[in-house]
């Protein structure tokens, strides 16, 4: 009886926090009676700008600035990221016990083979020295991007901070957020582009370090397959082409997809997730965002792990060792 009461306690709790954070994300004039919209010519007038004000309502492609420290700007994406740091750090310290067992058991058991799978996987595509490179970094990528991912499907995320109250709706606390407080990090394109810069310039780091700085150049541009020298000049033009083409996505196509991949997907999410909230049926709404926070979920964890894995698979292209086959 004890444990139903909790689960009891606990949806009832959940339920409060939904239809609070319902009742935010509702749009102005939605549940305006219909002989008050006829009798009011005001009303009726509010009535017919609710698309354009549910449009208002979605989140914005933008971050919103709450407050500056001297010259720089403090957004409220910046504080999700904060927190979400401090989260790790405190998750960390605490899941991890003062002496590792040797025979691991119960968490550190469930941990260990998590690693131990990822880290098969990685092995897997680079070679061993580059993946006891990678690991630490692909990983802190994983957990980071995942975490922030999963902030977007917290009741109160975008509908908690500062608005205006609206007029005649039935559900309590429903206002028009201009100042959110709170925005998922990896929905601000300020922090995915960062994490594709830092992940540019590892990569290049890692390919120096395992190819030389002449070697990476061969491997770029070099000619990769057996050939006689009346053939040789061809092939040179054409893996020079190749080369060419092999730069530009080092450089630019490779950390740009990167970086819009994780913030399209997360935002696009997002965007779904406050639509089904702004729909003018309240029953549809309950029902459509309950599928559209399942899909969010779904996609937050896909993401970090597309994202993550591709960081793994552009590094092994740079640091592939298929040159150190034939010693």
């Amino acid at each position: 009886m004890k444990r139903l009461g909790v689960i009891i306690l606990a949806c009832a709790i959940f339920a409060a926090v939904f239809a609070a954070d319902a009742a935010a994300s509702l749009p102005a004039g939605a549940n305006v009676p219909v002989e008050m919209a006829a009798s009011n010519p005001a009303v009726t007038q509010a009535s017919s700008s609710t698309d354009s004000s549910a449009e208002s309502d979605l989140p914005s492609q933008s971050p919103t600035v709450l407050f500056h420290v001297g010259p720089l700007p403090v957004t409220n994406s910046m504080i999700c990221t904060w927190i979400v740091a401090a989260l790790i750090l405190i998750i960390v310290r605490a899941t991890t016990p003062k002496r590792i067992q040797e025979i691991p058991a119960g968490i550190q058991n469930v941990l260990e083979a998590l690693v131990e799978g990822w880290e098969n996987l990685m092995g897997d595509i680079l070679d061993p020295r580059v993946a006891r490179w990678v690991f630490p970094f692909a990983t802190t990528f994983f957990i980071f991007i995942l975490m922030s991912n999963f902030v977007d499907v917290i009741p109160g995320v975008g509908s908690i901070g500062v608005g205006t109250p609206v007029a005649h709706s039935s559900l309590p606390f429903a206002v028009h957020m201009q100042k959110p407080f709170f925005r998922p990090p990896t929905t601000d394109a300020n922090l995915t582009v960062a994490m594709a810069g830092l992940f540019l310039v590892m990569s290049l780091f890692w390919a120096v370090r395992h190819n030389g700085f002449l070697g990476l150049i061969k491997h770029i541009f070099g000619v990769k397959v057996e050939t006689n020298k009346w053939l040789l000049p061809v092939f040179l033009v054409m893996f020079m082409f190749i080369g060419v083409m092999d730069l530009v996505s080092i450089l630019f196509a490779r950390p740009v997809a990167l970086a819009m991949r994780l913030y399209g997907n997360i935002f696009a999410g997002s965007t779904i997730l406050d639509m089904t909230l702004h729909m003018k049926s309240w029953l549809w709404s309950i029902l459509l965002s309950v599928v559209a926070y399942g899909y969010d979920a779904f996609e937050c964890l896909v993401q970090a792990f597309v994202f993550a894995i591709l960081v793994v698979a552009f590094v092994g292209t740079m640091c592939s060792h298929t040159e150190e086959s034939g010693h």
